[in-house]
């Protein structure tokens, strides 16, 4: 996927990721949660599918499965960092 797909597929991941999780980032932040949560979401696909981790066919570029994957990743990461936030916050 060119440079290009991954800005788009991550800033539309991390802004309806930020939505879901209630929190407000900057453009930057979202786009970078959001390529993270596509790289989380696309090999967690790839594994179901696969059953191994092929980081060639992960997210195909810009269509509806692979923002559904990283929409997902996006929303389990962001679920996770809060949890481990919470987690740190009540030591």
């Amino acid at each position: 996927m060119s440079i290009i797909a991954w800005l788009v597929v991550g800033a539309v991941a991390g802004y309806v990721a930020n939505y879901f999780l209630g929190t407000r980032n900057g453009l930057i932040m979202t786009i970078g949660f959001g390529i993270v949560g596509a790289i989380v979401g696309g090999a967690a696909w790839s594994y179901i599918q696969n059953r191994t981790f092929d980081f060639n066919a992960m997210l195909s570029g810009i269509d509806i499965p692979s923002i559904v994957a990283a929409i997902v990743g996006a929303v389990v990461l962001g679920a996770l960092g809060g949890w481990w936030s919470k987690r740190n916050a009540a030591v």
